[in-house]
């Protein structure tokens, strides 16, 4: 059985807290904006008092980054401040740099309300805290997370050498590149888009320093490969090209090796049959039938685990020999 990212992502979230009947989750930074509460609690002055005296976390969109580096966060009844040292956890330190301020212009952000005020006219302005958000989802949720326990992220943006990813509240985290998939990609963008919700593994957290793992939530070996037969002419994408062959995917955590061919080049989609499936070594035997131009959208992740925490994975085939072993 496989799991979506659309059913993990409705999922149980780890660190929440009820204040007074209110469920208060920590989630990526642009999960909590719509919700019926927060939409609430920003549209008044008496809403953004109820927060502050339940210390719940809110959410809206930043609109400027002034020149001292303090964020003004649009609300339905006014506006709201947080001051540069507010803005991220490490940023009055010089841990975090002022970029990870800037950037958040027209992007929602999660924050603490500390102060409210409300002028003779009506009109509301209020002093916000998102290092304050970020320190609660530390002190309540990041910082109890150990090795191999499984937990919702957001692609924040993405580098040759990894994604980053936010873990809760803005706070944030990196899969290097191979540990996003068994398959070889040439860059993250080839597997994840910006803003993307997927789940992800801890491997360690060392400091509050936490890394992450992907590919072993994609299933193993056997997991993937009963999804083909030899015989049949299937979807894959061309991963690299050697002198002996061609590997083409078939699915993130699997891939075979294809015949020779010209005019070939990594990225492509293409079209292949099946001529063996070679469990006890792990190889599946390809031709190539045909070539198709048109780029190739992301496909929904498939994940093949929906527990909370894992303890070891062997990707390897229950035919062979080999282990291939992650240990959390």
């Amino acid at each position: 059985m496989f799991y979506s990212v659309s059913d993990t992502h409705i999922m149980k979230y780890q660190g929440n807290r009820d204040y007074g009947g209110i469920n208060m989750i920590y989630k990526p930074e642009g999960s909590l904006y719509s919700a019926d509460l927060n939409l609430k609690l920003i549209s008044s002055a008496e809403g953004l008092r109820e927060a502050m005296n339940k210390q719940i976390i809110l959410e809206a969109r930043v609109s400027v980054c002034d020149s001292a580096h303090n964020l003004i966060v649009d609300l339905p009844c006014g506006k709201g401040i947080i001051p540069r040292e507010d803005g991220a956890v490490g940023i009055s330190e010089g841990k975090t740099r002022d970029i990870a301020l800037i950037s958040r212009v027209n992007k929602l952000v999660c924050f603490m309300v500390k102060d409210v005020r409300v002028n003779a006219s009506g009109k509301v302005s209020a002093i916000l805290s998102r290092k304050e958000a970020q320190e609660k989802c530390i002190e309540n949720y990041t910082g109890h997370l150990t090795s191999g326990d499984i937990i919702d992220v957001r692609i924040t943006h993405l580098e040759q050498f990894g994604c980053f990813v936010d873990i809760g509240c803005g706070l944030p985290s990196l899969i290097p590149i191979d540990a996003i998939s068994v398959s070889r990609i040439s860059h993250p963008s080839d597997r994840f888009s910006t803003g993307q919700y997927i789940r992800a593994i801890v491997r360690s957290n060392e400091n509050g320093r936490i890394c992450l793992s992907h590919k072993e939530l994609l299933g193993t070996w056997d997991e993937n490969a009963a999804d083909f037969h030899p015989g049949e002419t299937v979807s894959g994408i061309v991963r690299s090209i050697e002198e002996y062959g061609i590997f083409v995917e078939l699915a993130p955590n699997l891939a075979g090796l294809a015949e020779p061919k010209e005019n070939i080049h990594p990225g492509q989609s293409v079209s292949v049959y099946i001529k063996a499936l070679i469990p006890e070594k792990m190889k599946i035997k390809l031709i190539i039938v045909d070539t198709c131009d048109d780029e190739t959208p992301h496909e929904e992740i498939r994940y093949f685990y929906s527990g909370d925490k894992i303890k070891s994975w062997n990707y390897a085939s229950k035919d062979s020999e080999r282990k291939i072993i992650s240990e959390f």
